[in-house]
């Protein structure tokens, strides 16, 4: 699959680079997820190389910045894992009270003057810490952005767990708008964002123009992943969150749904690089740090994809 997705997506036309931080950064996430109870050991998350995919966002980030993004993908293994591997998003009635205890998190925006719920457990207090990291930096603006994308990303794994429960591949339209919320790539932008000190003002966020730079990047980088870890989720069991599984599912035909789910990637790209210049021209060199940071993660994907243990 591997060797079909290298061949039939587009190569993103945007240097890829790696930070030069990245082994120590690396250890010292796993060290943070050990300490707080995330894993007992670090192999299946040094597997996920969750510092190798920050490095690549983040190549020229402060070392802090680095080490905050890290620690977040860190944290969305871990969650996809005991969603995916380990049962917990098998059905809402068994998710729904570790997302409530997480939203409650949120809901404090990581204050907590008490220890999270026992249903959120190291999750929740791993969480929490995150928060408090960002409320550190003193951008109000990027800790609610954070808090909010955060939100849409737990909410979304219980749309997951419900279509697991009854066994419902969703229609293509709803598939692309909820994936967005599942991947985890709005509050990894946003810390991307944070790292590179080029999270867009409030007014640009604003515009719709860049509200359509951001839904073009999340596709890139979840159809991206989907397209490279269609193999390993087909070999280890049928689900139906996969664009190549969804576009099967309308079709009947696996093999010409990985064809249309390349197209639709290539065709994706082509319609971001129209849209990053109409930014550009709207709003001028101030923005060009956050177009980096959208650059960064649609080539960290692709190139984190192509070398990743975790779909091999």
């Amino acid at each position: 699959m591997r060797s079909f997705a290298v061949s039939a997506l587009r190569e993103p036309p945007f240097p890829g680079t790696r930070h030069h931080d990245t082994e120590q950064v690396a250890r010292e996430s796993t060290d943070w997820a050990q300490h707080l109870g995330l894993i007992s050991n670090g192999q299946r998350l040094r597997r996920a190389d969750a510092a190798g995919l920050a490095g690549r966002a983040c190549p020229e980030a402060p070392l802090g910045g680095l080490r905050l993004l890290s620690d977040l993908i860190s944290w969305l293994f871990v969650m996809d894992d005991a969603c995916d591997e380990d049962g917990l998003g098998s059905n809402p009635t068994r998710l729904a009270p570790t997302v409530a205890a997480l939203l409650d998190v949120l809901d404090r925006q990581g204050a907590l003057k008490q220890t999270p719920a026992g249903e959120a457990g190291p999750l929740g207090l791993a969480l929490a810490d995150l928060c408090r990291r960002v409320r550190a930096r003193q951008r109000p603006a990027v800790l609610l952005h954070f808090i909010s994308a955060m939100r849409g990303y737990l909410l979304a794994l219980l749309w997951e767990a419900a279509n697991r429960e009854h066994g419902r591949v969703p229609p293509v339209d709803e598939y692309v708008q909820m994936r967005r919320h599942t991947g985890g790539v709005y509050p990894s932008i946003t810390l991307t964002d944070l790292a590179l000190d080029g999270f867009p003002p409030d007014g640009q966020r604003a515009d719709p123009d860049w509200a359509e730079l951001d839904l073009l990047a999340a596709d890139l980088v979840c159809w991206c992943n989907d397209v490279f870890s269609y193999g390993k989720e087909h070999r280890d069991g049928p689900d139906a969150h996969n664009l190549v599984t969804v576009l099967a599912g309308e079709t009947g035909d696996e093999s010409a749904a990985l064809r249309a789910a390349a197209e639709r990637f290539n065709d994706r790209l082509s319609a971001y690089l129209t849209a990053e210049n109409e930014v550009l021209a709207s709003h001028g060199d101030s923005v060009r740090p956050a177009l980096a940071a959208r650059r960064n993660w649609i080539r960290a994907t692709y190139d984190w994809s192509r070398a990743a243990e975790r779909y091999a």
